[in-house]
Parts: structure tokens; sequence; C-alpha cells
């Protein structure tokens, strides 16, 4: 076969969950089948050299590049008025183009494959950015019926697409993502531990939340849970360390935690680099994540990998990931979250026992289970 991959979500600055579940797949199914032609396709635009670079890693000699200097963000921005072809920049000659960023454009050669991690954007408008509202307002269901598979995540995102687009029951299969095992393991580095923690300003013990800092992550009903949690502990609490990029919205989180006189207590990193995420979950006393609404959750799987025990919500997809192996809350709990939190700081034992099955439960989670199943589905087409 010759297969094409929609590379968007590899080439951007800040690669985030959809660009890794893309990695994770992709290069899983080219171990596991080499016999096939494989493309990366991307729209290069000004910024050619650079986005040139961060796709090798991932290319490596088995995956072909195709890029085009046409800038992306006009392609999409055009594509919601104009039927521009996508086969005049990538070609006619692949059998199939998976796009692994919910839109499917205009005149693709060969069978179509999308993924659609979630229905965030009509189950909690609020929680999104206008622009990807009107992307996805403007283009999905376009996208769905221009597809020949639709591919997600959970059980319960193929629920939440059936609530809305209910005529693609057939189209669908469930493929959930994996995580790299090599990458996410417990760290035995003290060292590393540390001084990945002192270059991120953080002291002493700490519980970690690492994803995007956006209201559906629910971090206000974190920040006011720890609070909470802080006024009933006795002696040295641990800080919460809230890790990772700004999403839309994040000002009203920043403004809380000044509002609460919290901020010696709550730490902001920014964004986190690669090779800095194992390291500092390992170093965490318990992974937090009780987010109201996500298609699979992966920080929860990837702390689990560490041997960190976590805590997250009862919400969406995050018990399908999780199991019975974290501390499971109600999102719009503050007394919940606030528990949870004291319970894993209290309970070295319950800390242990999560360690211990959290790490059976993420190498459930394979790569390379994900990638069969996604062939499975690639050869239903072919």
């Amino acid at each position: 076969m010759k297969i094409a991959f929609d590379a968007v979500p590899l080439v951007g600055r800040n690669m985030s969950g959809i660009g890794w579940c893309e990695a994770g797949q992709t290069t899983a199914l080219v171990s596991l089948h080499p016999e096939n032609d494989y493309t990366y396709n991307y729209f290069a635009g000004k910024t050619a050299a650079e986005k040139a670079e961060r796709i090798k890693p991932f290319a490596g000699d088995k995956i072909k590049v195709r890029a085009s200097a046409f800038p992306g963000m006009v392609y999409r921005a055009l594509t919601n008025f104009v039927p521009l072809s996508y086969s005049m920049f990538f070609g006619k000659d692949h059998d199939i183009t998976h796009f692994f960023n919910y839109i499917v454009p205009p005149f693709v050669r060969g069978k179509k494959v999308v993924t659609v991690y979630d229905m965030v954007y009509k189950a909690f408008p609020e929680t999104m950015r206008t622009r990807t509202k009107f992307m996805l307002n403007m283009g999905l269901k376009r996208s769905m019926k221009r597809a020949d598979l639709i591919i997600t995540i959970s059980e319960f995102s193929k629920s939440e697409i059936l609530k809305y687009f209910p005529e693609h029951e057939a189209k669908i299969r469930v493929i959930p993502c994996g995580v790299d095992l090599n990458e996410f393991k417990p760290c035995e580095d003290k060292e590393l531990i540390s001084s990945v923690a002192k270059k991120y300003k953080i002291e002493g013990d700490y519980f970690l939340y690492l994803g995007t800092l956006e209201p559906r992550k629910n971090l206000t009903n974190l920040i006011l849970g720890y609070e909470k949690f802080l006024k009933s502990c006795s002696g040295n609490a641990p800080k919460l360390v809230l890790a990772g990029g700004r999403g839309w919205l994040f000002d009203s989180i920043f403004a809380l935690v000044k509002e609460h006189d919290l901020e010696s207590d709550v730490i902001f990193t920014e964004y986190i680099d690669s090779a800095d995420r194992t390291p500092l979950m390992c170093g965490a006393l318990a992974f937090t994540f009780p987010s109201i609404y996500e298609g699979f959750g992966m920080p929860p799987l990837e702390a689990m990998a560490c041997g960190v025990p976590v805590l997250t919500s009862n919400a969406a997809s995050l018990p399908e990931v999780t199991g019975d192996s974290a501390v499971v809350v109600a999102p719009d709990s503050i007394d919940d979250i606030a528990s949870g939190l004291s319970r894993l700081n209290s309970d070295p034992e319950l800390r242990a026992r999560l360690s211990r099955e959290g790490l059976e439960r993420a190498r459930t989670f394979t790569w390379e289970n994900s990638a069969k199943l996604l062939y499975k589905a690639y050869e239903e087409l072919v």
C-alpha cells in the first residue's frame, strides 16, 4: 500500500497530544509493516527549514517527506470557503491518506481516514478558542462525510460522536492511544530528577499537573481543592506544580492563584522540554489530572507508566484509561479533590499500591497495539 500521513501536527513549534498520538501510531505502524510505502505530507510555509528539522526524528529513513511551500494556515482558511484541492499540493498516487487533526480537506485522491478525538467543541464550547470552534463548526461535518473511515480514541468518544453525528456509525473504529514505555518509565536517577526540579524552580515534595493550561482541564477546581487541602494539612505540604503551555483563557488561572494568595504554594513552569517530562513526573508525589472532558487522557497514562500515583476525575474517558489504578474524584467537587490530595499525601501504602497497579495498567496501552488496530482498519479500506 501507498499510505500518506498528514504531518501538520508533527511540525508545530510545541507538539500537542494530537502530534504525539500521530507520532506514536505512525512510527509503530512503519516498524510493524515496513513493506508499504509511507509519506509524511505537510505545508511548510515560511518556516520550511524549522519544520524540516522537526519532522526528521519521526521520518527517519523509513518515511518519505513531501512538503509544500504553500502556507498551511492560508490553505486551511481558504478551504472553509473554496474547495482548493489537496491533491494539487501532494499528488494523487496514495491508496490511503490519514488526517490526524479532525479535518479532511477537499479533493484527496484515494481512501481518506480522519481521527476525531472528541466532541468538546459541542459539549463544552465555552472552553475552546473561538478560532478552533469556528474551524470545527465550519469543517467537521463535511470532513466526516468525505472520510471513508473515522478513527476515534475511546468508547466514550465514539458515543459522543454518535450523539451529534449518528449517521456515521458504520464508519467509526475505536483505536486507543498508547504510551511510549521506553520514554515513560520509572526513573532511578535521583540526581537527574533533582536537577530537572531545580531547573523549574521546584523544591521539596510536589503534586504535578502536566498539560495545557485551559478551562476544560479543571484547573480552577484543582487550585481551590488544593487550597482546601493546604488548610487541613499539618506540617510541610507539597507544592502544586502546574506545568505546561498557556492555552485558552489561561489568565484566569494565574489570577485565581494571586487572588487566593497561593503564589508561594503554586508553581507555574510554562512549557516543559520533552526530555524533562519523565524525570519531572517521576519526582512528583502524585500526578493530578481532574479534567472535565478528555477524548482519552494521555498524561495520566504517561504518569502511570512512570510508576507515579494518579489522581483523576470520574468524567469522560478517564475511567476507561485509568481503571481502578487511580484515586478518582468528582471534577465539580472541591471537597472531593481536596480529600483525594489528602489521601495521597498521607497514605504511603496507597501511593505504593497505585504505583504498582498503574505500571501494570500502562503496559496494556502500547503504540504497537494501537498500530495493529490501525493497520487492520486500513486493510478494510483496500
